[in-house]
């Protein structure tokens, strides 16, 4: 399976980004199936990349994947921004983009409830993320190539 990263330099040795800013599935390196989503992630930057992998899924690792915004991945995204770790070398989902993040972070805090949210959050256009949370997951991408966006509006960061 063929996966993207979206930034403003290739990453040809990924590594897992600890933060200070939790993403969706925790500490890890992020990819996605979707390039144009790739593509977005990268024109956040004024050099925007998009780093092409090889992704050989390895039987021996604990992964989950949720096949939509249920339930229990607005639960585990919850506990993720929260702080809260995680036992999983993979998670693959939709991802909370800037909407939708800003949904659950309403959520979070009290202002909508968990009704409130879904109606919000039920029209957003499709994502895809795969979160690479482990040592032994990332052993599971090959790099292929880099692209470098042309034509592009930067939007700032």
């Amino acid at each position: 399976m063929i996966l993207y990263h979206g930034g403003y330099c290739p990453i040809e040795t990924p590594q897992i980004i600890q933060g200070k800013y939790v993403k969706d599935f925790g500490p890890g390196f992020y990819c996605t199936q979707l390039k144009e989503q790739a593509a977005r992630w990268a024109r956040r930057f004024k050099t925007p990349i998009i780093s092409v992998y090889n992704f050989e899924q390895k039987d021996d690792l604990k992964i989950i994947e949720f096949t939509d915004m249920s339930e229990s991945w607005l639960d585990f995204i919850v506990a993720c921004r929260n702080g809260e770790k995680h036992e999983y070398d993979i998670v693959k989902g939709a991802m909370a983009n800037d909407q939708i993040f800003n949904y659950i972070a309403d959520y979070i805090s009290g202002i909508l409830t968990r009704e409130q949210f879904w109606v919000l959050a039920k029209f957003k256009r499709p994502t895809n993320q795969i979160s690479f949370n482990t040592k032994e997951a990332l052993q599971c991408l090959s790099f292929q190539s880099k692209e470098e966006i042309k034509n592009r509006e930067w939007t700032g960061r």
